[in-house]
C-alpha cells in the first residue's frame, strides 16, 4: 500500500500520522487490468474506493447506448462515496484505463471513523461539495461554451492532473482512446478530431498515440475560457 499516495485522498486530510496508518490499514487493495470493469451503473455497493496507480474512468450509458465520461481519475483520487451515504445502485460505471491499483474502506468500517474522527466527515462532505461544483461546471460547459472550448478545458484539466513537464512542452499521457476523449467533453469523435487538429495546425500541441504534448498551454487556457 502507497501510504504516501492514499494521504493524497481527502479521506485522510487532517489525519495524524498514526490515525491515517489506522485507517489504511483496514482498507483492502484491488488490482485491476486495463479494461476491466471494477462494478457497472446499477450495481449495488457499499465501498469508497482510492486510486493508488494507474487511471479509473467513470462513465454512463444511455438507453439507445451512446456512452459518456463523467471524469478520469488518478492516483490520491477517490470515488464510490454516494453509496457510502445514500445506499442504492451504483450511479456509474468504473473502469480501468489502464492497470491499476485500488485501496477501498467499506461502510461499517468507515462508519466507525465518521463517529470518532470529526475530520474525516469533514473531508467526505468537501468531496461532495467538489463533486457537485463540478457537476455545475460541466452543464454550464455544454450549455455554454462550444466543443473547441470543451477540449481545450478538458486537456487543461488533464495536464494539471497528469501532465510533465519538459523542454519541449506538458507531456500529458492521458490514455484515452479518441472516442473516450469524445465522451469525456460531450461531442462527437469527428468534431474533437477537427479541434485538436486546429490546435495542433496552430502550434499549441503535439498529438501522439493516447497523448499529447501542450507546447502553448497559455493560448489553450486562454481557448477554454
Amino acid at each position: 500500500m502507497d501510504n504516501d499516495v492514499l494521504r493524497q485522498a481527502p479521506l485522510f486530510s487532517g489525519l495524524d500520522d498514526e490515525a491515517a496508518e489506522s485507517l489504511g490499514s483496514q482498507m483492502s487493495a484491488t488490482r485491476l487490468r486495463r479494461g476491466e470493469v471494477l462494478f457497472h451503473e446499477g450495481d449495488e455497493g457499499d465501498r469508497l474506493y482510492i486510486v493508488t496507480d494507474g487511471k479509473i474512468k467513470l462513465g454512463r450509458s444511455s438507453a439507445d447506448g451512446r456512452e459518456n465520461l463523467l471524469a478520469i481519475l488518478g492516483p490520491g483520487q477517490m470515488f464510490g462515496e454516494l453509496s457510502l451515504f445514500d445506499p442504492g445502485p451504483r450511479s456509474a460505471t468504473a473502469t480501468a484505463v489502464t492497470d491499476s491499483e485500488l485501496n477501498s474502506l467499506g461502510h461499517d468500517e468507515l462508519t466507525k471513523w465518521l463517529n470518532d474522527h470529526p475530520n474525516v466527515s469533514r473531508a467526505l462532505l468537501n468531496q461532495l461539495a467538489s463533486r457537485l461544483r463540478r457537476t455545475n461546471d460541466v452543464v454550464a460547459d455544454l450549455v455554454f461554451s462550444d466543443v473547441p472550448g470543451r477540449v481545450a478545458k478538458a486537456l487543461i484539466d488533464l495536464s494539471q492532473r497528469f501532465g510533465r513537464k519538459a523542454d519541449d512542452g506538458i507531456h500529458v499521457h492521458h490514455d484515452l482512446t479518441q472516442e473516450e476523449l469524445a465522451q469525456l467533453v460531450g461531442a462527437s469523435r469527428e468534431t474533437v478530431n477537427k479541434a485538436l487538429a486546429d490546435f495542433a495546425m496552430r502550434g499549441w500541441l503535439r498529438l501522439e498515440p493516447r497523448s499529447v504534448v501542450i507546447i502553448e498551454p497559455d493560448r489553450l487556457a486562454k481557448r477554454a475560457r
